[in-house]
């Protein structure tokens, strides 16, 4: 049996980078201001450190202007409020990001909400996420959206075809549903409630794994030549990283998959500095590339 080809990443994702620096480097040579991002850290969790580090590193890869607020656990949803007020009117900053998950304390909701739309270079914002579903998009979801560039890499449209996605989060799941119905998929979304989920993955043409647990879906449901792509991530007993599906045994009937680590994670990075230019050009006046 074949197995399945590998999406790279990392590849894909450094492309894109390298693009969006080339466009940041252009409006300096014309003398006009580098996108500017303001990344906003509450507390010490291991993992959104990382996830944060990676993300100001890819801005100095990108020729940004990154500006940090690491702020204590103790940060109350007022003061963290009011310096999501002052960064919306800083002509400086051009994209706001809040890292997730945020302290008991801080409702989600609210600070996604009190965030400018035009400088939401998540997506997350209701008015962003809207504009995806009525096939209008602006600021579309960093993973989702990465999604779709590993799929266009590839060549695989997915016009016409049936996409499973499992799970239903605001942040993944529900987004990359609208993302594929923009491209013209047939789309199922499995959450917690779904019955008969193997048979539901028996029938994807494109498989979207976005659980974040290990062992939910087998990987003899895969009808053999789906496209997998995992953008679940899990820490094993063995200390790495894995995927929510087993890898050796999932790329022995996919037509392509997306390892983990290296696969759609990297992706979501570079859709955030694309997204970051893309929003500095609009509030310059300018227009970006495709």
């Amino acid at each position: 049996m074949t197995t399945g080809q590998i999406i790279d990443g990392k590849a894909i994702a450094a492309d894109l980078k390298r693009d969006v620096r080339t466009q940041s480097d252009a409006l300096a040579a014309r003398g006009l201001r580098r996108p500017g991002l303001a990344v906003v850290l509450v507390g010490t969790d291991p993992a959104s450190s990382v996830y944060v580090r990676n993300k100001r590193k890819a801005c100095e890869e990108c020729g940004f202007v990154s500006i940090s607020h690491d702020l204590p656990m103790s940060t109350t949803q007022t003061e963290l409020l009011a310096l999501i007020h002052d960064l919306n009117r800083d002509p400086t900053i051009d994209g706001i990001l809040v890292q997730v998950p945020l302290p008991r304390q801080i409702d989600e909701r609210l600070v996604i909400e009190s965030i400018d739309p035009a400088k939401d270079v998540d997506g997350f914002h209701p008015y962003n996420v809207g504009r995806l579903a009525v096939r209008n998009p602006l600021i579309r979801p960093c993973t989702p959206y990465g999604v779709i560039k590993l799929l266009e890499h590839i060549d695989v449209a997915p016009l016409g075809k049936h996409a499973v996605v499992v799970g239903a989060s605001n942040q993944v799941g529900r987004p990359m549903a609208l993302e594929l119905l923009l491209g013209g998929a047939t789309v199922t979304v499995c959450h917690r409630f779904t019955q008969g989920l193997a048979d539901h993955v028996r029938s994807a043409e494109i498989l979207i794994i976005a659980i974040g647990k290990r062992g939910i879906i087998d990987s003899d449901w895969i009808r053999p030549g789906t496209i997998v792509i995992d953008i679940g991530i899990n820490r094993g007993d063995d200390g790495k990283l894995h995927g929510d599906i087993d890898f050796a045994t999932a790329k022995e009937r996919a037509a392509w998959i997306t390892p983990v680590p290296g696969g759609v994670g990297p992706m979501t990075v570079a859709v955030l500095m694309k997204n970051t230019l893309e929003a500095s050009l609009r509030r310059q006046g300018l227009e970006a590339r495709p």
